[in-house]
Formats: structure tokens, C-alpha cells, sequence
């Protein structure tokens, strides 16, 4: 079976707590060969890099999430900062904006999403962007961090936002990241877009234990289903879940500077 990445996934999450090494299994026996669990504040980040170091099939995505940047406290920023120099850490992350939850100011959430970049930069590691109902204003930030500074290489997570959205993050290095949300009836629009994302820069992800895909959509997801996503979008593209699978895996190996050797279950 053509191996995957599922590129976005949160295993620190309570409901993995008592069947983690069932649903790593189940990940393995689906094809699933890397997964990257995130971190959204100091805690889970924390808790990222310890199954990370306790899993070689798992890397580390170390961050504060929009929606938790009011409860970050001063020093959380360089603790963040010294766990993301850990070599199980792959990116950052999730960082951007959100303008769907009232759970933190937006210029806050700017500020915060700017000093992940830059620390993405800094470190050489790619970012893992958030972005809820604000697609217009995560382009600004990133075309006036991308003329600042260049570019710096990114996942835009779960997209679900426009065409011109997905078409400037293309423009400015992105790669567009596709969860079960694309594979459900009423996302027409969505699926339109993923259709043409060029090959190299298509991902594919779980977001679980959130946003399971058909046919299993409102259970629990878990890394085992991004295969469920994946046949669904070749099925799209017109193209073999083999082919699927070996482009975006390549993809997320380039992108994630994944050696092969570590992309193997244990």
C-alpha cells in the first residue's frame, strides 16, 4: 500500500488517551506512515514533543493557536521557542487567524501569527497556518511578511476558504492541506478547488479527532482515516490512490525535510 503522511493531527487529545497505540496501529495497517501531531498552547506543545520522542512515526508541530493567545503568558513565547529547536519538531505551529471564535483580540492574533513567522524563519522550519473566516487577512499578513522577508514555506491547514484565497497562498509558497471537510456533500466549492491545486503542492490531513471524513463523518477521527480522504481526491483529480498517495507524501517529506528512513511505523 502507497505510503501517507497524515500531515495535521492532535494525539495529544483526550479521546486518543486511553487507545493511542490502537489508533497508531490502525494508522499503520491504513498506509499511514508519518503523522504530525500539533500543538496549540505551551501544554500541548509540550505534550507534542513527548510523543514524538516516544514515537519515531510521529513528529512535533510546536505553537500557540490564534484562538489561545489571550491565555499565553508572558514566557510561553520562549519556552515555545526552545522546544522548537528540538529536532523532533518538524514546524510550527498552528499559528494565523481566526475571526470565527471571539476567544482572542485580532490584533493579537496578528501579533502572534507575525512572531511565528518569524520564528519559522529563523529556525529554517516550515509554519502550519490557521485560518478561519479570516482568509483575506491571513494573505495580507503573509504578503507583508513575504516583502519583508522573503518567503517562508507553510502549510495552510484544513483549507476551506475561496479560490482567490488558495490562489494567493500558492502565489506566496504555500501548500494547501485538504481534511475530511472536502470529502463532505455539502463542500462542492471546496472540492472544485482541490481539484486543481497543482500536484506539488497538494497535502493531505485528519485534523482528527476532529472532521472525519465520508462515510464516517461525526465519529471520532483518527490518522487511519486520511486514507479515506485521499481516494476521495484522486477520485477527483482523475488520478490512481497510488499516484495520490506517492505525490503527497513526496510533498510532505520535501516540505517537513522528513528522512524517509524516520517515515516508517514502529
Amino acid at each position: 500500500m502507497p505510503a501517507l503522511i497524515d500531515t495535521h493531527c492532535h494525539l495529544d487529545d483526550d479521546r486518543f488517551r486511553k487507545d493511542l497505540r490502537d489508533v497508531l496501529q490502525r494508522a499503520a495497517s491504513a498506509g499511514v506512515v508519518h503523522m504530525m501531531t500539533i500543538g496549540v498552547d505551551l501544554a500541548t506543545s509540550r505534550a507534542a514533543v513527548d510523543l514524538a520522542e516516544r514515537h519515531p512515526q510521529i513528529s512535533a508541530v510546536v505553537g500557540i493557536q490564534p484562538n489561545h493567545a489571550s491565555e499565553a503568558k508572558p514566557e510561553d513565547r520562549a519556552a515555545i521557542e526552545a522546544l522548537a529547536e528540538n529536532p523532533r519538531v518538524a514546524a510550527i505551529g498552528e499559528t494565523g487567524l481566526d475571526r470565527y471564535w471571539d476567544r482572542a483580540p485580532f490584533e493579537l492574533q496578528v501579533e502572534y501569527f507575525r512572531w511565528h513567522l518569524a520564528l519559522a524563519r529563523r529556525i529554517g522550519k516550515p509554519v502550519v497556518i490557521h485560518n478561519r473566516d479570516a482568509g483575506t487577512d491571513v494573505v495580507q499578513v503573509l504578503r507583508e511578511d513575504f516583502a519583508a522577508n522573503g518567503p517562508v514555506p507553510g502549510i495552510m491547514h484544513s483549507f476551506s476558504a475561496s479560490e482567490a484565497v488558495a490562489r494567493d497562498c500558492l502565489a506566496l509558497g504555500m501548500h494547501i492541506s485538504f481534511a475530511g471537510m472536502v470529502t463532505y456533500k455539502n463542500a462542492k466549492e471546496l472540492a472544485a478547488i482541490a481539484k486543481w491545486i497543482p500536484e506539488d503542492r497538494l497535502l493531505v490531513e485528519t485534523d482528527s479527532p476532529y472532521l472525519s471524513p465520508e462515510p464516517v463523518r461525526g465519529k471520532r477521527n483518527e490518522p487511519a482515516n486520511v486514507l479515506r480522504t485521499a481516494l476521495f481526491l484522486a477520485t477527483l483529480r482523475g488520478v490512481t490512490q497510488a499516484e495520490l498517495s506517492i505525490q503527497t507524501t513526496r510533498n510532505a517529506l520535501a516540505l517537513l525535510n522528513l528522512p524517509v528512513s524516520e517515515a516508517k511505523p514502529d
